[in-house]
């Protein structure tokens, strides 16, 4: 007897009601009648994918290799796509609000492919700083051997000193024979929580260069729950997936996401070089979407409770967490782009790196290591650890002293995190 079973339609909607990506997360792009009735997508452990006809397998290919505009309709080989990685990338775009996503392998993996795809020799990329040590890295030593500079301006700069050093970096395109490549923001900023103002760099960014120059921003810090960057001007959403959206520490993975114009040619350059997020992986990440709401919440109730504790104590110089910002600029931007505090923020301790090491080898319950976003407590000192390749006067700049402990506040009891920093304190 011939199997009438059919594919259910996906659904966005009931009636006029819009469903929420939470709910979506359990379900969109999957139907287990496409899996022998698999109420969760199994993991695709393979590496081609037989074609229903010669002429499908053409079909496929003119859309993998960009013959024919639009993206392939059909799984090829996984380098390029597969079940798990469309599923995956379904899935964050809704929390994005964006047309599309890709998965990679990492989320330095998705920047570097994001910048190579989109720049050429002689152009200029304008970042918001500091970044991640890596990315601001990227830019300086390897995109620089490829003919590409850049310029920079401090995360809370306001619209018109973002817009002098947009012209500035024309006038450089512009003797270079190339343009403005792009505008590349983190924000919050690593380590230090700065935050960039979305919309005022849209606003000088479609004053001296036109709609035609993205606006990319890695948003790992407060994504995807508490801030949505696409609805302030940005064009990309850069993420380490590794972090909140992965949330358990035991994955590396990476996604951008925006519409289909900028995706294209990052789709490309990443079926050419490899890069794509493993079945295995991509499964995972199905996993953890559909937690990331509750962990995200818990994490950032306990940051709340935490930093509340923190802030009075007397071997605390300050705080970078959101939830507690003086800066009046600051504040009106929090306002605006978020929605809330995040759980990940700086410590400034009272002394340097040395009363920094004795708190953190005293803790017992959060873990001396890199990283955030994960269900457990961590805690680094980003000067001698995760940026200690930045010089020391670009840190000095920017706010990475030797008395700052960044710390990524987990899923525990926020009692049982407050003991546990009160006698690392007591060490110090």
């Amino acid at each position: 007897m011939a199997d009438t079973r059919k594919p259910k339609a996906a659904i966005t909607h009931i009636g006029n009601h819009e469903l929420s990506p939470a709910t979506l997360m359990m379900s969109h792009g999957y139907d287990p009648v496409l899996s022998e009735g698999s109420l969760k997508a199994p993991i695709f452990l393979t590496s081609t994918f037989a074609f229903p006809s010669a002429a499908d397998g053409k079909r496929f290919f003119e859309g993998i290799t960009g013959k024919v505009p639009g993206g392939t309709d059909g799984l090829v080989y996984s380098r390029f796509n597969g079940p798990n990685q469309q599923i995956l990338e379904g899935r964050l775009a809704l929390w994005d609000g964006a047309e599309e996503a890709l998965c990679f392998s990492s989320g330095m993996t998705a920047i570097t492919v994001l910048m190579l795809a989109l720049c050429n020799a002689g152009d200029v990329i304008v970042h918001s700083g500091p970044l991640y040590a890596a990315s601001e890295g990227f830019v300086a030593k390897h995109m620089s051997r490829f003919g590409v500079t850049y310029r920079d301006f401090p995360a809370g700069a306001t619209r018109a000193e973002i817009e002098a050093v947009i012209e500035d970096a024309k006038a450089l395109a512009a003797k270079q024979g190339g343009k403005v490549a792009m505008i590349y923001l983190e924000s919050p900023a690593n380590p230090t929580n700065a935050l960039v103002d979305v919309e005022a760099v849209r606003d000088a960014r479609n004053a001296a260069l036109g709609a035609e120059c993205p606006i990319a921003i890695d948003n790992t810090f407060l994504g995807p729950l508490w801030a949505r960057p696409i609805d302030q001007g940005a064009d990309l959403v850069v993420y380490s997936l590794t972090k909140y959206v992965g949330g358990h520490s035991d994955l590396v993975a990476g996604s951008v996401s925006g519409a289909k114009k900028w995706l294209t040619p990052i789709r490309m350059l990443r079926n050419t070089m490899g890069g794509i997020a493993d079945p295995n992986t991509a499964w995972m990440l199905l996993r953890s979407l559909e937690t990331v709401e509750l962990r995200m919440a818990r994490a950032g109730e306990n940051a709340a409770k935490v930093c509340a504790w923190l802030k009075d104590h007397p071997k605390v110089e300050g705080l970078g967490y959101l939830g507690m910002i003086d800066d009046p600029r600051q504040q009106d931007i929090y306002g605006r782009h978020c929605s809330g505090a995040g759980s990940t923020f700086s410590l400034l301790l009272k002394g340097g790196e040395a009363e920094c090491f004795r708190f953190l080898d005293a803790l017992r319950i959060a873990k001396l290591a890199v990283s955030l976003g994960g269900t457990e407590t961590l805690a680094s000192h980003p000067a001698s650890m995760t940026h200690l390749s930045v010089p020391d006067e670009r840190k000095a700049a920017l706010g990475i002293t030797d008395n700052l402990v960044r710390i990524s506040i987990g899923i525990e009891a926020a009692d049982d995190l407050i003991a546990d920093f009160e006698q690392a304190l007591a060490a110090v």
